[in-house]
C-alpha cells in the first residue's frame, strides 16, 4: 500500500463509542432488540438516518414509520445492526464523494439498495447467509470516501470522474489512478479500527475474486455482484443488472432469483 494511503488511513479518529457498542453487540450470543435499541437511541444521527431508511420505497412498507422500535421491528435486528453501522462509520469519516459525483446521501441510499438486493436474492436461496451479508454488503464501499480524498489531494478528481463516466469497470479504474480498489481500502480501514476478522476476509477480496481463499469465496462473489448491480455512476440501470447477472451466472450463483430480486428492487424504485 501507498505510504500516504497508509498514513491517511493511520490517521482516522478512533471509533465512536456507538460503534464499539455496536461492535460488542454485533459479537454476543444473544442479540436482543431491546439492547440494541439502547445503544441506538444515544445517537440522533443514526435513529434519523434509520427512520429515513425505513421510510423510503425501497423495503415497500405500507404505512409510515415513526418510531425506533417499529423500523427495528420491520428492519430486523441485522439489517438495523447494518444501518446503523453505516451511518456511524460515514459520519466518522469526515470528507465528500465528489470523485464518484456522489453525496453522503446518495452514498447511504445506493448502500441501502445494495443491501436489499442482497436481501430479496439471497434469502430465496440461504436465509443465514443473507443475514451474514448484510452488514459486509453495506460497508464494502466505505473505502470510496478515502479514494475520493486522495482523489483531491492529487489533483485527480475531475480526470477520475471523467474516467468513471465513460468505463463501467470502477475498481479497474481506481486501481489505475490509485494502484488499489475500494475493498482493499475499505478491508484495511476496518484493520486499523479492529472490525471482526470475518468481516474483513468477507470484504477485502470482492475486487479481486481470483485471489479469495476459498472459505470466503462465496460470500465475496455475492458481495461483488452487489457492487456490479448497484454501481455508485449507474445503480441498478438496465446495464448494470444485465452485468450483475451475467456475472452470477459465470460464478454459478442462482441467477433466477437474483432476476426476481432485481425486478423487485426496480419496481420499489419507481414508487419514489
Amino acid at each position: 500500500m501507498d505510504t500516504t494511503l497508509a498514513d491517511k488511513i493511520d490517521s482516522l479518529p478512533p471509533l465512536p463509542k456507538t460503534i464499539l457498542d455496536l461492535e460488542e453487540f454485533k459479537k454476543s450470543t444473544t442479540k436482543s432488540p431491546e439492547d440494541l435499541l439502547i445503544i441506538i437511541e444515544k445517537d440522533p444521527l443514526i435513529v434519523s438516518t434509520l427512520l429515513k431508511v425505513a421510510n423510503s420505497a425501497m423495503f415497500g412498507f405500507n404505512s409510515s414509520i415513526e418510531t425506533l422500535s417499529r423500523a427495528l421491528g420491520l428492519l430486523g435486528v441485522n439489517f438495523t445492526l447494518s444501518i446503523a453501522f453505516g451511518s456511524a462509520i460515514k459520519n466518522s469519516l469526515d470528507t465528500d464523494l465528489k470523485a464518484y459525483d456522489l453525496n453522503s446521501d446518495d452514498f447511504m441510499r445506493i448502500s441501502n439498495m445494495a443491501s436489499n438486493l442482497i436481501s430479496l436474492w439471497i434469502s430465496r436461496v440461504d436465509f443465514n447467509l443473507k443475514e451474514e451479508l448484510l452488514l459486509p454488503v453495506f460497508l464494502q464501499e466505505t473505502g470510496k470516501f478515502i479514494i475520493s480524498d486522495l482523489a483531491k489531494e492529487q489533483k485527480k478528481t475531475d480526470d477520475f470522474l471523467k474516467t468513471l463516466r465513460n468505463n463501467s469497470d470502477i475498481p479497474k479504474i481506481e486501481k489505475e489512478f490509485f494502484d488499489i480498489t475500494t475493498s482493499q481500502i475499505t478491508a484495511a480501514i476496518f484493520k486499523h479500527w479492529k472490525l471482526s476478522d470475518k468481516l474483513i476476509s468477507m470484504i477485502e477480496y470482492v475486487d479481486d475474486i481470483d485471489n479469495c481463499p476459498d472459505n470466503y469465496k462465496k460470500e465475496a462473489q455475492i458481495l461483488h455482484i452487489a457492487k456490479i448491480a448497484c454501481n455508485v455512476m449507474d445503480p441498478l440501470s438496465d446495464k448494470s443488472c444485465e452485468d450483475a447477472i451475467k456475472k452470477a451466472g459465470q460464478f454459478g450463483l442462482n441467477t433466477s432469483a437474483l432476476k426476481k430480486a432485481i425486478e423487485k428492487m426496480q419496481d420499489r424504485l419507481l414508487d419514489e
